[in-house]
């Protein structure tokens, strides 16, 4: 068992963690789920540098603020990136995948300075949001990115790794009521509006208490 959550969510009183020892799961499930909670803190990958800009772009792409626990989405980036396991695919607009975040992080850097003399970990969040939605548009131009396109670094890396690592964690899987990998138990009812005894219930505006205590007995 894990702390509960206090995280918002339409999910009350739900742990997906609870069905760790249940039929839910079978052993190898275990072990990945493991493997995500013992995310190591500290980087392997990244240098200081770059772990400071890390942790300021996860932060803004998925605040965590009010969140607990969080999801550790600068370590999961890190360990993922350190044994450059990639998707089997590849943008051919884009370096490999440890190229990409190395010239990608000194480039957001480069920009930062370029235009508030700091790096991007240093700024207010509304600067870095700004910076963010000019990367998003294909808008930096700083010869730091090499040639790579801004705007692909984004779609392809930023988003794509940081929001894939942050739904892949437990922690956020209690927040959409997901109930994890569907083995070996399996979901069977398919249909729109119908769950499994397994799943969460989800709160609707006057049933909150109800859901909550159905969700306490979800396995």
């Amino acid at each position: 068992m894990t702390d509960k959550k206090t995280r918002a969510t339409d999910y009350p009183g739900y742990d997906v963690l609870d069905k760790r020892d249940t039929p839910s799961w079978d052993e190898p499930t275990r072990e990945v789920i493991a493997q995500r909670l013992a995310t190591p803190a500290e980087p392997r990958f990244f240098d200081a540098v770059q772990w400071r800009a890390v942790c300021a772009l996860c932060s803004r792409i998925v605040p965590q603020a009010d969140a607990a626990p969080t999801v550790p989405i600068a370590g999961m980036l890190d360990t993922r990136v350190h044994s450059n396991q990639g998707d089997g695919y590849r943008h051919a607009g884009l370096p490999p995948m440890q190229r990409a975040w190395r010239i990608g992080l000194a480039a957001l850097d480069a920009e930062s300075r370029a235009a508030h003399e700091l790096p991007f970990a240093s700024l207010e969040r509304a600067m870095q949001d700004a910076l963010l939605e000019q990367m998003q548009r294909g808008q930096l131009k700083h010869e730091a990115w090499q040639g790579m396109p801004s705007k692909l670094f984004f779609s392809e890396r930023v988003l794509h790794d940081i929001c894939g690592l942050y739904y892949s964690h437990p922690h956020a899987w209690s927040e959409i009521g997901f109930g994890g990998p569907a083995n070996p138990r399996g979901y069977v009812r398919l249909y729109y509006n119908r769950r499994d005894p397994w799943e969460a219930a989800e709160a609707t505006p006057g049933n909150e208490e109800k859901a909550r205590e159905e969700n306490r007995r979800v396995r």
